[in-house]
């Protein structure tokens, strides 16, 4: 307990400390990994071709997505989404 903060409530300490609670706190963390996450798969999802992109069912992507991941076992150079393709 900080000094002088004892008769305040959670909520008015966290305000007076300029910090969220603990809910909030946890949200951000789950924001940014997330945030992580989606910046790992950015560059393979715009490599697939429109088609798998814009499948209208998961039966469908997944077949459009073997289908171009069938080609690139052929390709013998980098992966696309690390520059392969230019």
């Amino acid at each position: 307990m900080i000094r002088g903060m004892e008769h305040l409530c959670y909520e008015e300490r966290l305000k007076e400390l300029g910090l969220f609670s603990l809910q909030n706190r946890r949200l951000r963390r789950d924001l940014i990994v997330a945030f992580q996450y989606l910046q790992f798969l950015v560059r393979p999802w715009n490599w697939l071709p429109r088609d798998a992109e814009a499948a209208p069912s998961l039966a469908v992507f997944k077949a459009r997505l073997d289908e171009a991941l069938s080609d690139l076992v052929q390709w013998k150079g980098p992966c696309p989404w690390q520059g392969g393709w230019n």
